[in-house]
């Protein structure tokens, strides 16, 4: 009798210690992912000062490792509760603001999702360099990650604790976030570089586009591998537990942005021009950012194909920017904007088991244009406000000079003569 006693407490017990031993697993999995995530911070921070120029680089690496810090607690107080608090509307979360309470998974999920806001923030820094004041780009990017990036993530992810947004009940398909994450942000840093104009001696008057080179192409490349890398963590963990997606996740991640070089590789040896790393490193983010959004459910000749587009996507999205005369730094719109919108179109086209379903691709058409419709006009109306207000553009002798020793009273290379010299007018701005 206790034999039989024992062997059906066993029974009893063991899906329990199952259970408690596969939540460890998916929280630890998806802290992991977090720290990946976060990494990227360091990824954004190096390609973007790499870009820049000398005089520029503490005031980029300032921007990246900021915008993290005040974006993360602004989304902590605000934007968590309105992307996946209960729903009843479908337009925006209720509930959960400044959540303090609940289980390990649940403060793990939060922390996963702070990266990915901090990540929709910094979009917005790269392209805006050289030219931003600082206190005016932390304010946007406080309001990017409280309620730009989280309103419309509300729209598509929510349903964590209750209800279901609007898109995702439409069947809008975005597993990482191509649209949701990137495309908003991009959407965000074209409203700025509109407002901002482009840096001094961009254009000539005729609207000829002038070089401006970075100051440390090897910084640019190892940024790229950084965020390269970081991208694991970004897609596979929002698979948001250990489970046999993983593995496709992951192929599908690295082949789209080994494609997405080769890509930007040809459309430049197309154009009969050369080689530049700076673009074939953009060519690979370009398509790491159009498969997220489909990298769990596209087969993996679909994921090459996805991020060999995206490569000629960003080469042809940047020369219709200079074409424009629009000043982006680093590429962030074609790389996070453009390839973005096709990488959404193509989780609808490439859906594995149902290819070319075009009413499915007609949702995911939906899904792209509303972030637009939604992230552009706001991150719009808000740097036209910074810009009557606290004023969004450095002064012109600040940009000449470089904003290190005008927005910090640092330099990024003291040792070296970079051709600036300071005086008594230059004195940092409090911010």
């Amino acid at each position: 009798m206790r034999t039989r006693l024992l062997g059906v407490a066993a029974l009893l017990v063991s899906p329990l210690a199952q259970a408690a031993s596969d939540e460890a697993l998916n929280t630890a999995w998806l802290v992991l992912a977090s720290v990946l995530v976060f990494f990227m911070q360091a990824g954004f921070a190096l390609l973007e000062s790499g870009m820049s120029r000398a005089k520029n680089a503490v005031n980029v690496m300032m921007k990246n490792y900021m915008d993290g810090c005040v974006g993360g607690i602004t989304f902590w107080l605000l934007g968590f509760g309105l992307m996946f608090g209960s729903n009843i509307t479908g337009w925006f979360g209720m509930s959960h603001f400044a959540p303090h309470t609940g289980g390990p998974w649940d403060f793990t999920f939060l922390l996963f999702q702070m990266m990915f806001a901090a990540t929709a923030a910094t979009i917005a820094s790269g392209a805006m360099a050289e030219r931003t004041r600082y206190s005016a780009y932390l304010i946007g990017a406080v309001v990017i990650s409280g309620f730009i990036y989280p309103v419309f993530g509300s729209w598509v992810w929510s349903g964590i604790y209750g209800g279901q947004g609007w898109l995702a009940a439409l069947g809008f398909i975005d597993f990482a976030g191509s649209t949701v994450v990137h495309s908003v942000g991009a959407w965000c840093a074209l409203a700025g570089i509109l407002v901002l104009g482009p840096r001094l001696g961009r254009f000539a008057a005729d609207g000829t586009p002038r070089s401006i080179p970075g100051h440390n192409l090897s910084l640019v490349a190892l940024g790229g591998f950084i965020l390269w890398v970081g991208w694991f963590g970004f897609n596979a963990g929002s698979s948001l537990e250990m489970n046999v997606s993983l593995g496709l996740i992951a192929l599908n991640t690295h082949l789209a942005a080994s494609a997405g070089a080769l890509g930007a590789f040809l459309a430049q040896r197309s154009t009969s021009s050369p080689v530049l790393l700076t673009t074939t490193v953009n060519g690979s983010l370009g398509g790491l950012v159009g498969i997220t959004a489909g990298c769990a459910s596209m087969s993996p000749l679909f994921a090459l194909l996805t991020g060999l587009v995206s490569g000629f996507v960003v080469v042809f999205g940047m020369r219709l920017l200079e074409r424009w005369q629009l000043d982006d730094v680093v590429g962030a719109v074609p790389v996070h904007g453009f390839a973005g919108v096709w990488g959404t179109v193509a989780a609808g086209l490439f859906f594995s088991g149902d290819l070319f379903n075009w009413s499915r691709v007609g949702v995911q058409l939906l899904g792209a244009g509303v972030a637009f419709v939604w992230a552009f006009p706001l991150a719009l109306m808000l740097y036209l406000l910074l810009a009557k207000t606290l004023g969004l553009r450095t002064s012109t002798q600040h940009e000449q000079r470089g904003l290190d020793y005008a927005e910090h009273a640092e330099v990024g290379y003291p040792e070296f003569n970079l051709a600036v010299t300071f005086d008594s007018n230059d004195l940092p701005r409090r911010v």
